[in-house]
């Protein structure tokens, strides 16, 4: 069992889609912008709303490392974290990851056509 969290934005129907595809594939405890306390937001960067965020013990991994971190701990991923772990090493790997993060949420509204959740912000405001 793992104590990091992963932050996301549950106003977005993209990142909803993506929040449950790690929430049946990891142990990370999933919590949108909407359900953060003041003890998450702390530890989170002022802007947070600008992209989604890892939180474990150990820190913050913010936007493309969220997702990458993310990523490795599913559990079709695991045997790619040796192969992660050695491209964090390079600067460029690192200004690629984090482009492409920010092309793919620049683009949401276009990905979300494809896939998408009806995201909890607006489950509770229809409910309401």
């Amino acid at each position: 069992m793992t104590d990091a969290i992963l932050v996301y934005d549950d106003d977005c129907g993209f990142c909803t889609w993506w929040a449950e595809y790690f929430d049946e594939r990891t142990d990370l405890r999933i919590v949108g912008f909407s359900d953060l306390t003041d003890d998450m937001l702390e530890r989170l960067p002022e802007e947070y709303e600008d992209c989604s965020h890892l939180v474990t013990d150990d820190g913050v991994y913010s936007c493309g490392a969220s997702i990458e971190e993310a990523f490795v701990r599913t559990d079709i991923a695991k045997p790619a974290g040796e192969a992660v772990e050695f491209l964090r090493q390079f600067e460029d790997y690192e200004r690629f990851r984090e482009r492409s993060y920010r092309w793919v949420a620049d683009n949401r509204d276009r990905w979300g056509t494809y896939l998408s959740k009806t995201p909890p912000a607006r489950q509770k405001s229809d409910d309401g």
